[in-house]
């Protein structure tokens, strides 16, 4: 059995390139433990690990043993430097502060001997901690796991991609709406690069076009927010806040002064008589028979369109109509 972990500092949302290495090990391992390393509490920060934990339920990422926080397991790591005989200082590193605190290395080494971890798999910045950890292992009795590097995300200037930049944070994507299915896919791309990849934020987003296109209508209009009837105005969105946009274009109501610009009381009139008569919500044939109906008495559909949304142009009109329920569509388009 291959036994991996993934080992995010508690440092806010994940960075994608540490979403990179969590889609890799998870893709790997057969067994995934969850680490928070938490050894540096200078670099932790206030429900950073509840940052984490949102964006690995966020992308898919499930783990089969954790969270365990080194900070929990600070006495098993002196205990198992101490039993083995190790100095403080180990090929001139700090295993311990002065405060009995274990650093990074100390921790990490023995913790994947506690969990019997078979293979580590991270980015390359991690690469000069290879030798060292090896030594460790061997010094406290254990076999080092095999190592696995991959190369780091990083910006168009190839250098480190920084948390600021735009999409460089899991909860940047979530926010700019892009589906969990799209970012995931997109790590799931990269694989297990050998060297650096220029993080592509295009990328993502055409894969967000084919994944929301594959939602069915209830699921598209759960996560926009919007009711279900509104599900056909949101095709075609490259993202989720663009889909809740189209269909805020046609759910809010226009500004009275639009339905002055373009009227047709005769359409208009046609299309109250048309409307009352049905049901409170239309399916999709409904709507376009109220369409096909008005086209054959000659009426505007423009004139239609301006009175229900404020604009000349926008989805089709069917869509328009099924996403206004009876008596708001009968109040915008009377006089």
């Amino acid at each position: 059995m291959i036994r991996v972990r993934f080992a995010p500092s508690p440092t806010g949302s994940l960075h994608i390139g540490n979403a990179l290495s969590a889609v890799a090990n998870r893709g790997f391992g057969d067994w995934l433990l969850l680490r928070i390393d938490d050894t540096d509490p200078a670099r932790n920060v206030p429900c950073g690990e509840e940052g984490v934990l949102e964006d690995l339920r966020w992308l898919g990422v499930g783990w089969d043993d954790g969270p365990a926080r080194q900070s929990a397991r600070a006495a098993r790591h002196l205990e198992a430097a101490r039993a083995a005989g190790l100095p403080q200082r180990f090929e001139g590193v700090m295993l311990w502060r002065d405060d009995d605190s274990p650093t990074f290395h100390l921790a990490s080494v023995v913790d994947d001997a506690d969990f019997g971890i078979t293979h580590v798999i991270r980015g390359s910045d991690h690469q000069p901690n290879e030798e060292l950890h090896a030594a460790l292992h061997r010094a406290l009795g254990s076999i080092p796991p095999q190592v696995i590097h991959h190369g780091l995300v990083v910006g168009a200037d190839g250098k480190k991609l920084s948390k600021r930049a735009e999409g460089a944070t899991v909860a940047s994507l979530r926010e700019a709406g892009y589906p969990a299915e799209a970012v995931h896919a997109y790590l799931e791309e990269l694989g297990l690069p050998r060297h650096d990849v220029h993080y592509d934020l295009q990328r993502i987003r055409s894969l967000s076009v084919g994944q929301l296109a594959e939602l069915d209508d209830a699921e598209l209009a759960a996560r926009a927010g919007v009711p279900v009837e509104a599900a056909a105005l949101m095709r075609g969105a490259h993202d989720l806040v663009e889909a809740r946009s189209l269909a805020h274009t046609v759910l809010d109501p226009p500004d009275p002064a639009s339905n002055r610009l373009l009227r047709s009381p005769e359409t208009l009139g046609r299309f109250v008589e048309l409307r009352a008569e049905l049901p409170d919500v239309l399916d999709k044939d409904a709507a376009k028979s109220v369409v096909r109906e008005l086209k054959a008495v000659g009426g505007s559909l423009k004139a239609l369109r301006v009175a229900l949304t404020g604009q000349e142009h926008g989805p089709e009109l069917w869509a328009v109509l099924r996403a206004l329920p009876r008596d708001e569509a009968l109040r915008r388009a009377l006089p």
